[in-house]
C-alpha cells in the first residue's frame, strides 16, 4: 500500500509540474561525432556508462532505444548509499543525480556515439542544474566516469564542442569519477515505455525518442530493450 501511494504521489507530481510549467522539451541539436574514441582493443564484449542529464525517464528510454544497448537502468550516482532512494534525493542535498547506467556491446555501438546521443537529443548540457520543468542538483548533467579511457573521451568531445560553438552557450556538463551506481526503485524502470500517455511522458520524452530516430536512424532501433525483460531472462 505504501509503495502504491508512493507512485501515486510521483504520478501526481509530475503532472502537476507539467500542467504549472510553460517549458518544453530540450531541442535536438546536431552533433559532429567525437574526434577522440576509446582505443581499438581495449574493451570487453560489454561495457558499461553512466549518464546524467535530467529526470530519468527520458534519459533511460532514448537509449532503450539505441541499437548496441543491451540495457539501461535508470538510478541514482553521485551520493551514498543509505540515501540513495527517491524520497530522499527529491531534496537535492544528498549528492545525487538521477542517472542512467547503459550496459552496451562496444562492438555495435562505441563510447563516444553514446556520448553523441546523450548531448544531441538526450538533454540540454549547457542547462545548470535543470532540464525542462524539473530544477535541482539531482537534475544536473554530469558523465559519471569509470576509467581513465571514458575520461579522456568525454573531456575530449566537450571540448571539441565548445570550441565548434554548437550550443548557444557553454557546456556545463560535470565529469565525476563514478563511485557507485545504485538502480532506482521498479516503478521507475521502464517509464517511459509503460506509460506513453501520461502527460510528462508525451510532452518532454517522446519527442527525445523521436529526435533520435529523425537524426540518427542508423543508431534507432524501434523496439526498446526493457528493464523488465532483462529481469525475465531475454535476450535484447
Amino acid at each position: 500500500m505504501r509503495q502504491a501511494l508512493l507512485v501515486a504521489g510521483v504520478i501526481a507530481l509530475c503532472a502537476w509540474v507539467y500542467l504549472g510549467s510553460s517549458a518544453a522539451a530540450e531541442k535536438a541539436v546536431r552533433l559532429p561525432p567525437p574526434a577522440l574514441e576509446m582505443p581499438a582493443g581495449s574493451q570487453a564484449a560489454r561495457e558499461t556508462a553512466v549518464f546524467a542529464g535530467g529526470c530519468f525517464w527520458g534519459v533511460q528510454a532514448v537509449f532503450q532505444h539505441t541499437q548496441g544497448v543491451l540495457n539501461a537502468v535508470s538510478g541514482y550516482a553521485g551520493g551514498e548509499k543509505a540515501t540513495a532512494n527517491y524520497g530522499a534525493i527529491g531534496s537535492g542535498r544528498t549528492g545525487h543525480a538521477e542517472s542512467v547506467q547503459i550496459s552496451y556491446d562496444p562492438r555495435q555501438i562505441s563510447y563516444g556515439k553514446l556520448l553523441q546521443i546523450y548531448f544531441s537529443v538526450v538533454h540540454d548540457p549547457t542547462q545548470l542544474n535543470r532540464q525542462g520543468p524539473d530544477s535541482g542538483t539531482q537534475y544536473r548533467s554530469a558523465v559519471f566516469y569509470q576509467d581513465a579511457s571514458q575520461k579522456q573521451v568525454a573531456e575530449g568531445y566537450i571540448a571539441q564542442l565548445d570550441a565548434a560553438r554548437v550550443f548557444g552557450g557553454k557546456i556545463v556538463t560535470q565529469l565525476t569519477p563514478l563511485t557507485a551506481f545504485y538502480p532506482a526503485e521498479a516503478y521507475h524502470q521502464d517509464y517511459a515505455t509503460l506509460h506513453p500517455g501520461q502527460p510528462y511522458i508525451a510532452r518532454f520524452d517522446l519527442p527525445k525518442i523521436a529526435n533520435l530516430k529523425t537524426m540518427m536512424p542508423e543508431l534507432y532501433r524501434d523496439k526498446p530493450v526493457l528493464v523488465s525483460s532483462q529481469a525475465r531472462g531475454s535476450s535484447p
